[in-house]
This record gives C-alpha cells, structure tokens and sequence, in this order.
C-alpha cells in the first residue's frame, strides 16, 4: 500500500471521454467506460479498483460521450470521504475554453490543467478506463519516481502482428529509456529477446507534474496536431530522451496467481470483448475475478440471491462454467454453459445458453437457443429462437462480428426485425 505522504503527491487522472464505436451497439446509449463487464461490474471500475486498492484516493475522471450514467454512476457508487480530502470526481467536459468540446485525450488536460493547479501534486497518473486488468500502480510510481524520467509508460508484450492497433515502444539496450514511440503503425520493429513480439502501450502514464503542464500547452499551440497523449504528447517527450517504459510483466498483484501476471486485455472491439469474457468461464480463467486482497469493486442495487427453479418435469436447470450474477432466475430443464449471466437475467424452461453474455434483464424464452453471442440490456429473446445456429439468418437480424460473435441490442423488436427480413427491408435494420 502506498504511504499517506504518497498518496498526498500524486492525482490520477482517469481518461473516460472516448466514443467507444467499435463497441456499437453496446455504446449506443452509454460511454463506452460505462460498458457492464463479467456480469456485476462496469469496465471503470477496474482502473478505479487498481488506484483505490493502492491507496490514491485522488482521482479525477474525465467523461465527454453520453456521459450522463458514467457521471451518475462514479457519483452515486464510488464515493470516499471528503474529510479526508479523498474524492473520486467526474469531470464532464465544459469547455472552459471556448465553445469546443475535447478535441483529443492531450486536450482534455489541457482544459482541466485548473485541476492540476488546484491540487499541485508532484506526479500525475494519466490512467485510460477501458482495459480488463490488475494492476498495483504503486510500483510504477516508484520506478517513475526513482529514474527522475518525465514520463512513464505502461507497457505490455503482444504479437507483432497486432502492432497496428496499439502505441508501439522501442527502447535502448537497457530497456528503460523509450527511444522510440509510434502510434498504431503499419510496419513495426519486434523486441530483440523476441521478434514475434512488441511493447505495447497500455495507455496509463505518469508525469512529472510540470513536464506534463509544459508538453501539452505546448500541444495546443500546434495547429497541426491531434492533441492525443499517445500521438502527440509521448512522441514529443521521447524526441526529448526524456521518456522511460515500465514493464506491466514486472507487477506483482497480492493474492493474484502466477497465471494471472501481466494480464491486460483492451476491449476496444467487440470481439475483444467477448473473448475478455471467456477468459473469465474457462475451468482455471487466466483473469479470476476473485481476489481478497485485490478486489474489484463495483456498486449495484441490492438484488435476492439466484434462484433454480423445477420445471414441469420436476427437473432443475443445470448451469456448468458459468458465472452468475444476483437476481438470475434459471427454470426447469434450462442449460447455460461457458456463459457470463448479469443481474435480473430470466431463462425460462429447456432454453440452452452456451458461449454467451446475457446482460442485466435479459430474458431467454423457452425452447430458445443462445450461442456464441453477445446480448444487451433488457432484450427479450422470444420462444423458441435461434440465436448463433444460422449465420446468414443472423446477419439479417442482428450485428455479426468479424468472430463470427452475433450481437443482439438492446429493446430489439424482435417482431418488426422478422418483419423486415421476410420483405427484404433490411438497410433500416438496426441491431
């Protein structure tokens, strides 16, 4: 844990704004940090569990897109104490300086730098709020602060062929000292001990306090740049050698298992996010969300416990790798298997669930059958249904990933989607 004179020196700062539209439909009506994740929680509550469980209770997020909930929720569940000068505090954007809105994450800190100022800290940690992760970010500090650098980045291994959708980091032969940044690129250079393999920025950076305050006013000067804090803001502290990496590998969570090292997965795409979901079925999950001493909180209405009900056969449901949230209601003869089960979630008689997250309220029909898909809030599945037997059926109705992974949103009207597929109005059709 770190120490109270620590915690006093250091503001985090959460980055919450982005649009999140490689997740739409789930985004649709929400931020993208406010996307509920393994059942019970939402995805901000991992970055705020990490900065919490290590004692910043100083921390400021900054929301933009269909704010509204993400501000309500952080307000409502995730309240410290204000004696002791703890908070956790959305920070809508309200463009302080001007008529704009944030034009990129470099921007974002530049219109809120009054927070800064206010609270005058040595460091600041500038953590994103979209990854599945465990973290103590005490450690980080301590390398941060120990090698004086200005910057600090997060850095996880992953292959090289997947180079293209991340901040890619090069580094001396000390593998400290970033001597090279590179955001998102098409041809990238794989690690010397391991050429199928880059560094990878997981977006969570600590700054000296002034360096930070001096690289991005100056980015708001540069009519050129795109005001990003991994496009714009890194690269131009690295151009000054004054950027170091801190290898995510090196983190030592208490009561996570070895297994568990280094686990950080960006759900930024749909398939992602399913895929983060079946880590968490699997017989030994490599992502466990049960941990004592590094617990992921979140906060959610006080629901009645699980309940199996016989059906008319007088057989239970059977549930099988699953993980099942409060308020679930399973009836007779039902099955779910390697599927994630959110609050308020109904599956009736004989229905078969398999490879699948049901969010909060959903409702399975019986006879229905769900596979290998992604269910939103308050969707009911009719009678009878097939959902992930059929592709091309599916792909009429409903969103279809890359994966292969059939997404049904939120209040579909099942009625007038059969409608439209039967007289071929399908460019209306929305999931």
């Amino acid at each position: 844990m770190v120490s109270p004179m620590t915690s006093r020196r250091v503001l985090a700062i959460v980055l919450a704004g982005g649009e999140g539209r490689r997740l739409l439909p789930l985004t649709g009506a929400r931020a993208k940090p406010a996307v509920p994740f393994g059942g019970m929680f939402r995805l901000i509550d991992f970055v705020l569990s990490n900065l919490t469980n290590a004692g910043f209770f100083k921390i400021a997020v900054l929301t933009q897109y269909k704010s509204h909930s993400l501000d309500r929720y952080i307000t409502e569940g995730w309240r410290l104490s204000p004696l002791m000068g703890h908070y956790i505090a959305p920070v809508p954007a309200q463009t302080q300086l001007g008529p704009e809105w944030f034009s990129g994450s470099a921007d974002a800190l530049f219109q809120n730098l009054h927070l800064i100022r206010e609270d005058l800290p040595d460091h600041v940690l500038v953590f994103g709020a979209d990854h599945v992760y465990r973290m103590d970010p005490e450690q980080m500090v301590a390398q941060h602060v120990e090698s004086g650098a200005d910057v600090t980045v997060a850095a996880t291994r992953q292959p090289l062929t997947l180079a293209s959708q991340f901040g890619v980091i090069e580094t001396d032969d000390e593998g400290r000292r970033i001597t090279r940044f590179a955001e998102k690129p098409e041809n990238a250079t794989g690690l010397r001990d391991s050429p199928d393999e880059i560094y990878a920025s997981m977006g969570n950076y600590i700054f000296r306090t002034q360096a930070l305050i001096d690289a991005v006013s100056a980015d708001a000067l540069d009519v050129a740049s795109r005001h990003d804090v991994g496009g714009n803001i890194i690269p131009m502290i690295v151009n000054a050698g004054r950027a170091d990496v801190y290898d995510f590998a090196r983190n030592t969570v208490p009561g996570a298992r070895e297994r568990e090292r280094g686990y950080w997965r960006d759900v930024g795409t749909l398939d992602a996010y399913y895929a983060a979901h079946m880590d968490l079925v699997a017989p030994e999950p490599t992502f466990d969300l049960h941990n004592e001493r590094w617990p992921i909180r979140t906060c959610h209405d006080q629901l009645s416990p699980v309940k199996f009900l016989r059906g008319k056969e007088e057989r239970a449901g059977r549930v099988v790798d699953a993980i099942v949230s409060p308020g679930v209601v399973v009836t007779g003869d039902a099955v779910i298997q390697r599927s994630v089960l959110s609050p308020r979630v109904t599956v009736q008689a004989r229905a078969l669930v398999e490879d699948t997250v049901l969010m909060e309220n959903v409702r399975v029909g019986s006879d229905a059958v769900v596979r290998r898909a992604i269910v939103d809030r308050n969707a009911v599945i009719p009678d009878g249904a097939r959902i992930g037997l059929d592709p091309e059926r599916d792909r009429e109705r409903f969103m279809v990933t890359d994966g292969g992974v059939v997404v049904v949103g939120a209040d579909v009207d099942w009625e007038h989607a059969e409608h439209r597929r039967c007289t071929g109005d399908l460019a209306s059709l929305a999931p």
